[in-house]
């Protein structure tokens, strides 16, 4: 991989599909790096560089699409989701869904009923 470069191809597919299934738990930038054979620090760049924007900001992205569905399908509690989701407050939870959607998980679990 040359300096700058993004992930190959295999490497997107294979961590898009590591996160998805991992996705309430922990998931660290040396555990996805090792995964696909490159050091945290070439990950992270590489990563940012394929998929638009960096690590974290794409799990919180992904878990917030994940309680989307939980909420408009589930009767769980917000904190449940939150909480099965990798959120360790139910605080933490709703500012991130805000900060992504615009709305609490409240509001937008009305618009879905």
């Amino acid at each position: 991989m040359e300096a700058g470069s993004g992930l190959a191809a295999w490497q997107q597919v294979v961590l898009a599909a590591y996160i998805e299934k991992h996705i309430s738990e922990s998931i660290t930038v040396r555990t996805l790096a090792r995964f696909v054979y490159l050091s945290s620090y070439r990950f992270c760049r590489a990563f940012k560089r394929s998929f638009g924007i960096p690590l974290h900001r794409y799990l919180v992205q992904r878990r917030i699409e994940r309680a989307k569905a939980l909420l408009a399908r589930s009767a769980w509690s917000i904190s449940e989701i939150g909480l099965v989701l990798g959120f360790g407050q139910t605080s933490s939870f709703s500012a991130a869904f805000r900060n992504v959607t615009g709305i609490t998980p409240t509001e937008y679990r009305r618009t879905q009923r």
